[in-house]
């Protein structure tokens, strides 16, 4: 099941015995078992229904003992295990998923690790309950993502306010949505779309100087709007590190290099080829006008060599913000 799947039951009342929660993404985990631990039982029935354990300080028999109590005037007891990783022997776990009480709704956080396919536990935790594994978000589906986050809260979000929000704050979930919700209160409730100027304003993000704005400049050739970005970057390397706009500017070229040779470059096709959102196409028509195949691959190249440079590799004494211009230099000459 997918995370908006298990959430849909949760919220309709339907419960399974066991959840697993697995994986390098610790934001889905987190939500789910938020959620239970705060809408199965009422604030009376968890006095008595509801445990934390931490697998640090148990092992895999504690945990079957806490799951096998009945609980006390209540239709279920919560059972919720966090860091269950740190548990040596839970494998063990299986004796009680061969059979688990309908009574008991048992969360196991699992993070970063993942359950071997081909052990028991695995398989008897598939047939009991749900076993989710919750996987990180690749760096080109976080924009997607933050819009359909916001539209769950009943906001929408310009394509670039959320590719800004991508860039500065990186795939970490849980600090997105942080974020996101400091800027739902500073907005009020009066609005409901959300702009690059309301990202600039609010999180402090330049909606001129940044590493989309550089892209965008790079791939038109505006040789004057390039240069004021990379002169702002040289001041402030900490805020814009050089290694995250190479890279940035590495997933444009790769893709751009795919687009050469789509067979249907209309504007939807390419954005489903690309993975991209539909507002992005226009770059990628700009930049084959600009950079023929032949140059694309030089500059995939150029960006690999520079991405070096930049860890010490051959110039360990190079300024990060020299290091910049000679790469934007040679990538628009």
């Amino acid at each position: 099941m997918t995370f908006e799947q298990i959430l849909k039951e949760l919220k309709s009342g339907q419960y399974h015995p066991i959840y697993f929660l697995m994986g390098d993404e610790p934001y889905f985990i987190d939500e789910i078992t938020h959620f239970i631990s705060k809408n199965v039982l009422s604030e009376e029935e968890k006095g008595f229904n509801q445990t934390t354990l931490y697998g640090k300080d148990v092992d895999a028999t504690a945990v079957i003992h806490a799951a096998r109590r009945y609980p006390m005037m209540s239709q279920h007891q919560v059972i919720i295990v966090k860091e269950a990783q740190n548990i040596k022997d839970i494998e063990m776990l299986t004796h009680y998923a061969d059979n688990p009480l309908t009574s008991t709704i048992l969360v196991v956080n699992y993070k970063y690790k993942t359950l071997d396919k081909r052990k028991k536990l695995y398989k008897s935790i598939d047939k009991a309950g749900i076993l989710f594994e919750s996987k990180k978000l690749y760096d080109n589906q976080i924009p997607t993502w933050i819009s359909s986050f916001l539209k769950s809260k009943g906001f929408s979000i310009d394509p670039k306010a959320s590719a800004l929000l991508s860039e500065f704050l990186g795939s970490d979930l849980s600090k997105i949505t942080h974020e996101i919700d400091k800027l739902e209160i500073a907005l009020g409730e009066g609005v409901k779309q959300i702009t690059a100027a309301h990202i600039e304003q609010n999180i402090g993000i330049s909606k001129d100087y940044n590493n989309f704005e550089l892209q965008k400049a790079v791939l038109s050739k505006d040789i004057s709007k390039a240069n004021k970005i990379i002169l702002a970057f040289g001041k402030n390397p900490k805020d814009h590190p050089i290694q995250v706009t190479i890279s940035t500017l590495f997933g444009y070229f790769q893709k751009l290099l795919a687009y050469y040779y789509l067979p249907d470059k209309s504007k939807m096709a390419v954005a489903t080829a690309l993975k991209i959102n539909p507002f992005f196409v226009s770059d990628y028509v700009t930049g084959a006008r600009y950079y023929p195949a032949r140059k694309v691959i030089e500059v995939i190249d150029l960006l690999r060599t520079y991405d070096m440079k930049s860890k010490g590799f051959d110039s360990p004494t190079t300024d990060s913000g020299e290091l910049l211009k000679e790469l934007i230099f040679k990538i628009m000459h």
